[in-house]
């Protein structure tokens, strides 16, 4: 028997053995893969729609859990359905053609009865393709209706038409927004110089008015002692015309205000009573002696 015999004999015997077991070790690899590609397990806060080779894009959703699917024929997309913040900063300009940098951040989710449309249309980084372009419109269109004062003093009606602008714009695309708020808000170096040179000149004139509001006071307040002491001499002279006397009693007055002084005081000293106005007796005296001959 020749070598080439040999060869072809033994490999009929292999053939007629291996046969069952490379169709049972198919099976196995088969029933392997099926088993392992016909269920898809779907995450907390995610929802699945299903892709048919035959049929597309499903519209029935899936919530967490096991799930089945045709292997090969079927395939599990999974969509993240938690709100996820989103933060844009738009550079635009104000009604009063002031430039204004203004920061927006929004929470955003796709809406699950339109999962699939959104799918279709922009893919699962539907928020990457969608938001930027709408929050710069929203932005530019809302802040081109108010001075750059008015975005600081009516902050909250800015927010409030922003967001309702862009949750409108945003479902059209089947997009929800949780919050939309404005996190920064700033002006140009120009414009912030001018309104701290607006706030100084405001307080510098705001002093002036009260130094000129003072002095007027002042002025008030001097016309009127003035008065005071002109009446007050006016009464001393009719006093003293009508009564001599009215000189002698202020020099008493004068005189116990003096001994009361000298009274609580600690020091001892000798002084003459003339120079203290002290000497009542001689002088009314001579006052009376003065009055008898006239």
């Amino acid at each position: 028997m020749s070598r080439f015999e040999q060869i072809t004999k033994l490999l009929q015997q292999v053939a007629a053995t291996g046969t069952p077991v490379v169709a049972g070790a198919g099976v196995l690899a088969g029933g392997a893969y099926l088993a392992s590609n016909a269920m898809y397990t779907v995450d907390a806060g995610c929802m699945a729609l299903k892709y048919n080779r035959l049929s597309g894009i499903g519209t029935d959703t899936y919530k967490e859990g096991v799930h089945f699917l045709l292997p090969w024929f079927e395939r599990a997309i999974t969509f993240d359905v938690r709100a996820r913040p989103h933060t844009m900063t738009s550079l635009t300009g104000s009604k009063d053609l002031q430039m204004v940098n203004i920061s927006l951040r929004c929470l955003c989710k796709p809406d699950v009865a339109k999962l699939a449309n959104i799918y279709r249309s922009l893919g699962l980084d539907f928020d990457e393709k969608v938001l930027p372009s709408i929050i710069n419109e929203v932005l530019k269109s809302v802040v081109a209706q108010y001075n750059a004062s008015q975005l600081i003093t009516q902050r909250e009606l800015v927010s409030r038409m922003i967001r309702q602008r862009l949750v409108a714009r945003a479902a059209d695309f089947g997009i929800l927004l949780d919050d939309v708020a404005i996190t920064h808000l700033n002006f140009s170096p120009e414009y912030e110089k001018a309104v701290e040179a607006k706030q100084v000149a405001q307080q510098q004139a705001e002093r002036a008015r009260f130094l000129v509001l003072k002095a007027q006071e002042e002025k008030k307040r001097t016309i009127i002692h003035a008065e005071g002491e002109k009446e007050s001499a006016r009464m001393i002279g009719d006093a003293i015309k009508a009564n001599p006397g009215f000189i002698e009693l202020r020099r008493i007055s004068v005189a116990k205000d003096i001994s009361t002084l000298l009274a609580k005081s600690a020091n001892r000293m000798v002084l003459s009573s003339e120079s203290l106005l002290m000497n009542v007796s001689g002088d009314g005296d001579e006052l009376a002696v003065g009055s008898k001959k006239k």
